[in-house]
C-alpha cells in the first residue's frame, strides 16, 4: 500500500522566500553599507530599468523582486509576506503558491515596463505581494465569507501607494491583477471549463495548471515585448 500523502503545515515556501530576500539584502549591505544598499553591484545588476531589460537582461524582471533600497523597505514587505504567505501557502500547496507568487512578481515587472516613467529604477518584492492579497481576496470570494476586511486592506495599500512618494504604484497594481487572476484560475477555472463528470481533482489540477502557465507567459511576455519596444534613451547611472 502506497504511502498516505499529507497536506504541509508549515508555510516553509513563506519562510524560504523570506530567507532568500534577507540574505541578498545582507549581501549588499555587505558591499554598500546600511544607508545605502542600492549602491552595491548585486543590487545593481539585477534591479529594474528600461533601458537594461531593452538591451536584453531580461533577468531583471524576476531578479528584482528580490532586491530592497533601505531596511524599512525590507522589513516591512517580509512581515507582509509572512502575514499573508503563511494562510495561502497553506490553502493553494506549495507549488501552486509559489507560481501564484512568481506569476504576481512578473505582472508587477511588466506594468513597469509597460507604463512606468522611463527613468525609474524599481526594486521590491511589493508587486508580487499585492498579487497575494488579490489571491486572499480570491479564496475569500471563493469561500463566500464577507471580502470587506481584505478590500479595506487592499483599499488602504493602494491609497498608501498613492500619497507616499517614491512608491511604484504600477508595479503594485500589475501584481494585484495577475495574482489575483492566477488564484482565480486555480480556484474557478475548473469549474468553469469542464463538464460536471470530469471536475476530479487530477483533472481539476491540470487545468489550473496549464492557466499559471499561460498566465507565467502572459506576464514574461508583456514584460520582454515592453523592453524590445523600448526606444527611449539609455540612462546613466
Amino acid at each position: 500500500m502506497a504511502p498516505t500523502r499529507t497536506a504541509p503545515t508549515q508555510p516553509y515556501a513563506t519562510y524560504a522566500l523570506i530567507a532568500v530576500n534577507l540574505l541578498i539584502f545582507a549581501l549588499c549591505v555587505l558591499q554598500a553599507g546600511v544607508g545605502d544598499p542600492g549602491g552595491a553591484s548585486i543590487f545593481s545588476a539585477g534591479d529594474l530599468l528600461k533601458s537594461d531589460v531593452a538591451a536584453g537582461e531580461y533577468w531583471r524582471l524576476l531578479t528584482a523582486g528580490f532586491l530592497h533600497f533601505s531596511v524599512m523597505h525590507v522589513a516591512v514587505n517580509m512581515l507582509s509576506l509572512y502575514i499573508l504567505g503563511r494562510d495561502l501557502e497553506l490553502a493553494l500547496g506549495i507549488g501552486r503558491y509559489l507560481a501564484v507568487y512568481v506569476i504576481a512578481l512578473l505582472g508587477g515587472s511588466a506594468a513597469v515596463m509597460l507604463f512606468e516613467n522611463d527613468r525609474a529604477l524599481t526594486a521590491g518584492a511589493s508587486g508580487a505581494i499585492y498579487g497575494l492579497m488579490g489571491a486572499m481576496l480570491v479564496i475569500i470570494l471563493k469561500a463566500r465569507v464577507s471580502p470587506v476586511p481584505v478590500l479595506l486592506i487592499i483599499g488602504f495599500n493602494v491609497v498608501l501607494s498613492f500619497s507616499l512618494p517614491g512608491i511604484s504604484v504600477l508595479g503594485h497594481l500589475g501584481g494585484l491583477v495577475f495574482g489575483a487572476a492566477a488564484t482565480a484560475a486555480i480556484v474557478y477555472l475548473p469549474d468553469a471549463v469542464l463538464p460536471a463528470g470530469r471536475r476530479d481533482p487530477q483533472t481539476a489540477s491540470r487545468v489550473g495548471w496549464i492557466a499559471l502557465a499561460a498566465l507565467f507567459v502572459l506576464a514574461l511576455g508583456l514584460g520582454i515585448g515592453a523592453g524590445v519596444a523600448y526606444d527611449g534613451l539609455t540612462y546613466i547611472r
